[in-house]
């Protein structure tokens, strides 16, 4: 199964980077799926004017990232938190591609505060219905990122990884219940 991960931070030095490279080596050292990263800092993408429906209706210029984020199962979302809420750089990507019919959604929020990005997961937890996505009940909040994440995404707070594990699991569980043998089981 395809996942992406969609780094949300348009900041040179994301914080909340760190989290999408650490979940990206997690996820493919344990399961069996292609896990990559969409990072909203390698797309140029216009203020919304058109609706990608299609990777033939996309501009051949976001045809990469088209073919993507249709190919994708499932979603991970990592965002820091912009004035209670998810960066405008992920929101632009996400309107970009509206609807992404039963995939399977994870909610990670990242901030050196000790909040974590909390207000922007529950703003998350509104788009992704609007999407017709499934968000995974179980949330990644993650404060102090600066202090539980290195530059490269490495884990430096082993307290941390219980939580990271419990995030992967049930986010996996979700997608893998969707999406069996290449297919979309329908409800």
């Amino acid at each position: 199964m395809n996942i992406e991960i969609v780094s949300g931070s348009p900041r040179k030095e994301s914080l909340s980077y760190r989290v999408a490279l650490f979940l990206q080596k997690h996820l493919t050292d344990n399961t069996n799926h292609s896990v990559n990263i969409i990072d909203v800092r390698d797309w140029n993408l216009p203020l919304l004017q058109d609706v990608f429906t299609s990777v033939e209706k996309t501009p051949d210029a976001f045809k990469p990232l088209a073919k993507r984020m249709f190919a994708a199962k499932a979603f991970v979302l990592v965002t820091p938190e912009y004035n209670g809420s998810y960066s405008p750089a992920m929101q632009n990507l996400l309107d970009h591609f509206p609807k992404q019919s039963r995939k399977a959604f994870g909610v990670v929020t990242a901030s050196p505060g000790t909040m974590g990005g909390m207000r922007s997961s529950q703003q998350l937890l509104l788009l992704i219905p609007a999407l017709f996505g499934i968000a995974s009940p179980l949330m990644l909040i993650t404060p102090l990122v600066d202090k539980k994440f290195d530059g490269e995404g490495n884990l430096i707070d082993e307290g941390f990884r219980k939580m990271v594990d419990q995030f992967v699991q049930e986010f996996i569980w979700l997608a893998e219940t969707l999406h069996t043998d290449g297919k979309t089981v329908h409800i």
